[in-house]
């Protein structure tokens, strides 16, 4: 009869689904597992195969491409998590669009409206401006974008690379510190009469005022 109790138990627990049963028929033992209060890890949605747009007030802002995309409003700063990539297009009042940026892992802090990538980050601005690095962070609240890390630029005519990396949100009036760069000149026409050749690259100076790229300093 003991031993048939006994069975009968397990078998319940089993239908339950329960794994942590223990029995033994001559002495009872209790395992409880501690209760979890934590809950700052668990994320609220983890999403896979995303190809989505990003509106503000209504209007169309961005599209985002990336395989997994987590977000958690447990941790603090909520955010929203890219561990396998990301592609970010940006979009203009017209919808049109003006730009992207990609990397290898992203995290948007959705409360303090900032990007922070790492990993092989790409850029490419409207006014055909490249951006290379390894991390980069992109503050929408203050208009922002700063790496502290080697970052590499190449516009229509010029490239360069530096230390140190801080600019505005379109990338126009920027600052880099220890530069190094080319300029890249035109080929020269050919009117028949003898000329030096022109390099196709010289060097750049590193202190510096650009229409195009604003000021560069050497620091």
């Amino acid at each position: 009869m003991k031993s048939s109790f006994c069975y009968s138990v397990v078998v319940i627990f089993a239908l339950l689904g329960s794994y942590s049963l223990l029995c033994s028929c001559n002495k009872g033992q209790e395992h409880i597992a501690p209760a979890i209060h934590q809950r700052d890890s668990v994320a609220v949605m983890t999403t896979y195969g995303v190809n989505t747009l990003i509106s503000d007030s209504g209007v169309i802002k961005y599209r985002i491409v990336t395989e997994e995309w987590e977000v958690n409003q447990n941790k603090k700063p909520s955010r929203w998590t890219f561990n396998k990539g990301i592609l970010l297009t940006q979009f203009d009042l017209k919808k049109h669009v003006v730009g992207y940026i990609q990397s290898d892992t992203a995290v948007y802090y959705d409360e303090l409206q900032r990007w922070e990538l790492r990993g092989r980050v790409r850029v490419l601005t409207a006014n055909g401006l490249v951006f290379r690095s390894n991390q980069l962070t992109w503050d929408e609240r203050d208009h922002l974008l700063w790496s502290h890390t080697h970052s590499y630029l190449r516009t229509p005519d010029k490239e360069m690379e530096g230390s140190w990396f801080k600019s505005d949100e379109q990338m126009i009036d920027y600052e880099i510190r220890n530069p190094k760069g080319w300029s890249v000149f035109s080929e020269p026409k050919d009117d028949g009469e003898a000329t030096a050749p022109t390099p196709a690259f010289a060097p750049i100076d590193t202190l510096h005022r650009d229409n195009f790229k604003g000021p560069v300093y050497n620091k």
